[in-house]
């Protein structure tokens, strides 16, 4: 028995690559199409429509068609509300429900298109009606925030996902990007264009996330960095313990790790630097109490303190001490990232693998992210994530923040 499903594609579906995307979706998981109406889009700003019947041998094999297609736009032509189901218990979610991509997501709940708050990946959709105007509302939800009798978005119908497109016009270097990455990019030019739109953000009362990597330290970006959040280009940061271990013992004792940044020798007794470090904030209250006790006298740490510029530190099982600022709660963490996350117009992500994954895991995919790393592959992990509006660059971090300090502070406009 065949069954069938008529889908409709709409916007710049040729240049993004999406319609041979969806063409070869079909085919690979073993369907066919018919392409009934197709209208190409014959000015630069002009959309593309196409409408397709997709058929399947059986009704699972077109359900799992339809969920691929929907990940990159698709939708089902004469739609009908969201299937809403309960959750049958805290943390617990129905067989069927809809996992997220982190796109921007519209819901049709009571026959109208409601816009998903909070787009992030590999959530549930839960719809809320308790409103006091009565009008319901659609947000995503991780596992551990479901609760018992949550309306729980399931199935494929009535769910509208909006990738960005690659549009005929390149919006600069955040536009969708145009190729792989590689540390033979222009980085000069790169680098304005990233302190254009950090000011642009400023201008415009928006935030920049900073996610931060030991490695700034030991490569002699901190001042750099420490320069940029003074000057007030660095609303929020988040890093790990080691980031704000390294950071406080450069301003104690010059060294991170025990090695002397600036001549990478080995003092005397340095080994001991980063647990005395830890040992000092810890009997000093945390890093609030040591910049206002004046034992922290400067640094990333300072800067945050001193102009109110709000930090989160997720620890990890690897971490030593830690921190009394270090949150070690995992969900915890987890929480005060994607709060974070969701305030962030632009987020630069500075040689840390494992932070950007965190970070990168709570933004939606319309956010500019900036990813630096000496590592390619950090770089392509990032950006491999599904952030169409991203900038990365294989390059030093101990050579990338200090032109971009000089580009920002030395051309403030």
């Amino acid at each position: 028995m065949t069954v069938s499903q008529t889908v409709e594609l709409e916007g710049h579906i040729i240049d993004s690559g999406t319609m041979g995307a969806c063409f070869a979706i079909v085919m690979d998981m073993g369907g066919e199409f018919d392409v009934d109406a197709f209208e190409v889009g014959r000015h630069k700003h002009e959309e593309t429509y196409c409408r397709m019947r997709v058929l399947a041998d059986s009704e699972a094999d077109l359900r799992a068609i339809l969920h691929e297609l929907n990940q990159q736009g698709a939708t089902v032509a004469d739609p009908r509300d969201a299937v809403l189901e309960p959750a049958p218990a805290d943390q617990v979610v129905p067989v069927d429900f809809y996992s997220t991509t982190n796109h921007p997501t519209f819901v049709r709940v009571d026959g109208e298109w409601l816009a998903v708050e909070n787009a992030e990946m590999d959530c549930a959709l839960v719809v809320d009606r308790a409103d006091d105007d009565g009008t319901p509302r659609v947000h995503t939800t991780v596992l551990n925030a479901i609760e018992a009798g949550d309306l729980v978005v399931t199935g494929e119908t009535g769910i509208r996902v909006e990738p960005p497109e690659r549009p005929r016009e390149a919006d600069g270097s955040f536009g969708f990007m145009q190729g792989g990455v590689s540390s033979e990019r222009p980085s000069t030019s790169l680098i304005e264009e990233i302190a254009d739109e950090m000011r642009s953000v400023r201008d415009d009362d928006g935030s920049v996330l900073a996610v931060c990597g030991p490695a700034i330290v030991h490569a002699g970006g901190r001042n750099a960095l420490a320069d940029l959040v003074r000057a007030g280009y660095v609303d929020s940061l988040s890093a790990g313990n080691g980031f704000a271990v390294h950071d406080l013992e450069r301003d104690l004792y010059g060294t991170s790790l025990g090695v002397d940044t600036e001549s990478l020798e080995h003092p005397r007794s340095g080994h001991k630097h980063h647990i005395y470090t830890i040992s000092e904030i810890v009997r000093l209250g945390g890093i609030p109490a040591a910049v206002a006790e004046g034992v922290v006298e400067e640094g990333v740490m300072y800067e945050c303190v001193d102009n109110d510029v709000s930090y989160v530190l997720a620890g990890s099982i690897r971490d030593d001490g830690p921190l009394p600022d270090t949150i070690t709660d995992a969900v915890e963490a987890q929480d005060a990232i994607r709060e974070q996350a969701r305030e962030a117009d632009l987020v630069l992500m500075l040689s840390t693998l494992l932070h950007a994954v965190a970070v990168g895991n709570c933004l939606p995919s319309t956010t500019k992210t900036v990813c630096v790393d000496i590592n390619p592959a950090t770089v392509t992990q990032l950006l491999d994530r599904g952030s169409a509006q991203a900038v990365g660059m294989v390059t030093d971090i101990g050579t990338f923040l200090p032109m971009l300090r000089d580009e920002l502070l030395e051309h403030p406009n």
